[in-house]
């Protein structure tokens, strides 16, 4: 009996119809589908369905529902224990697609290949170690960002590898520290980005230095972001202008604003 038969049992012996069982959080056609074994339920569904019929999600996943439990408890197993190695080839017999278990095995698969390529350097095994590193996937993973980062630090030391830029993560703490008025913090940020000459960061890089009060600076940086961004600049390389008390330049400004 598979998960959607034993749904269909379950709502039959609790006397309810597909309508009843639905509520507002799915719709009966869904219901259908899922019944019929035509769709696979998402685990909120399935934990929202079970609720509705007084059964644990357990009554539903037996092995019959997946192809892949029994492996799923095994690799769950292996990462408890810490086996990176066990775990990295049990990992090799899942069968795609498995709605059910699709990404906590791939997240478990990046784990326990990121432990099994510490195993590895740490008995001396580096090409084995650099072949597992370059096969973890981290693309769509909760924590991809976090998981691809561990994995280039274990790689760097080993092989030349392009680390990703910073200079947008950088670029947009710097606006956002900009907006909240600390021009200080603002600089710090900027002053990591490696293009400087990108009409962004010309621009953020001018409003720090007016915000600190450093015209003369502002306005060599300001001028460079002219062309990018034409109505953010003109008022404030009128300001500069004015505090530095050129006022040619500064009614020049003006008057582009009003254009």
């Amino acid at each position: 009996m598979d998960l959607g038969q034993r749904l269909r049992q379950a709502r039959l012996e609790a006397g309810l119809s597909q309508r009843q069982l639905c509520g507002g959080r799915i719709t009966r056609n869904m219901l259908s589908q899922i019944e019929n074994g035509t769709a696979q339920p998402s685990m909120a569904t399935l934990q929202f369905l079970a609720a509705g019929l007084g059964k644990p999600v357990g009554f539903f996943l037996q092995e019959e529902a997946s192809p892949n439990q029994a492996l799923m408890d095994a690799l769950r197993g292996a990462w408890d224990r810490r086996e990176g190695a066990a775990g990295w080839a049990l990992a090799k017999q899942y069968r795609r697609p498995d709605p059910l278990f699709d990404r906590e095995e791939a997240l478990l698969e990046a784990l326990l290949g990121l432990l099994y390529a510490r195993e590895l350097l740490d008995t001396g095994r580096t090409p084995y170690a650099v072949e597992i590193l370059e096969g973890i996937q981290t693309a769509g993973l909760y924590c991809a960002e976090d998981l691809e980062h561990r994995r280039l630090a274990m790689l760097a030391p080993l092989r030349p590898v392009e680390l990703p830029s910073l200079d947008d993560a950088l670029l947009l703490r710097g606006e956002l520290a900009l907006k909240a008025g600390d021009f200080p913090r603002a600089a710090r940020l900027l002053d990591g980005v490696q293009d400087r000459e990108g009409p962004r960061f010309c621009l953020l890089r001018g409003r720090a230095w007016l915000g600190t009060g450093d015209f003369a600076q502002a306005v060599q940086w300001l001028e460079k972001a002219e062309r990018a961004y034409p109505a953010q600049t003109a008022p404030l390389l009128e300001q500069c202008c004015r505090e530095l008390g050129d006022y040619r330049r500064a009614y020049e400004y003006a008057c582009k604003q009003r254009k």
